[in-house]
């Protein structure tokens, strides 16, 4: 398929539908309306046919999407051909929390190595992945050809952290730290603030929301 350039936003939903996709399958749904797609997201049914349209599909029939074929297509879309290794720097128990939820839960995505620098965790298999020493990263991103990192050290070295992996060839970061990251333009940044998060939770409950 030609390289697309789809909108951050598009790329979350399709991920988000894909998701939804699967757990429907599992649940014996074979097929399902735009519809019903954008109840179970919160958005409109006009934002699910748009999102697919981008993509170049367009084919829902009497019966709904065929849930087998849109994943398919939307995996298409936004895996890697032959998949990409993963690693996760900082493994404390955020670090350890989030290889052990996603390990297994895609074939294209693979955290193969932890780092740290604690004598305690170095040298051991973490929550099913090798931890290694820090002084280790740029041999074993290479080794492994690791390109996407998972920061989950604590705050006041996410920089220097950034710096080591950029420097070791790592061409995605997603940063689980509350530090804001720099890093070169032809590096893709992702960052996730809890607190943020949760702090827009309370301020619009604090505001009384409803939909």
């Amino acid at each position: 398929m030609d390289k697309l350039n789809l909108p951050e936003k598009t790329i979350e939903r399709l991920s988000e539908y894909r998701r939804t996709l699967l757990n429907c399958l599992k649940n014996g749904k074979t097929h399902i309306y735009s519809h019903e797609l954008a109840g179970l997201h919160n958005i409109t049914a006009v934002q699910v046919r748009r999102d697919l349209m981008l993509i170049g599909y367009s084919s829902m029939k009497k019966k709904g999407y065929d849930a087998q074929e849109l994943i398919k297509v939307v995996g298409d879309i936004i895996d890697h051909q032959v998949g990409l290794n993963v690693a996760v720097v900082g493994m404390g128990n955020l670090g350890r929390a989030i290889t052990t939820y996603f390990n297994g839960k895609r074939p294209k995505l693979n955290i193969v190595a932890a780092f740290d620098v604690d004598p305690n965790k170095v040298n051991r298999v973490i929550s099913g992945v090798n931890c290694y020493h820090m002084k280790d990263l740029p041999d074993v991103i290479k080794r492994n050809d690791i390109s996407i990192a998972i920061i989950s050290s604590p705050p006041d070295t996410a920089n220097q952290v950034a710096e080591q992996l950029v420097a070791a060839g790592i061409k995605g970061i997603l940063n689980f730290t509350t530090i804001p990251l720099v890093v070169p333009d032809n590096v893709y940044l992702e960052e996730y603030d809890m607190i943020t998060s949760m702090e827009k939770v309370a301020y619009f409950v604090k505001q009384g929301y409803s939909r």
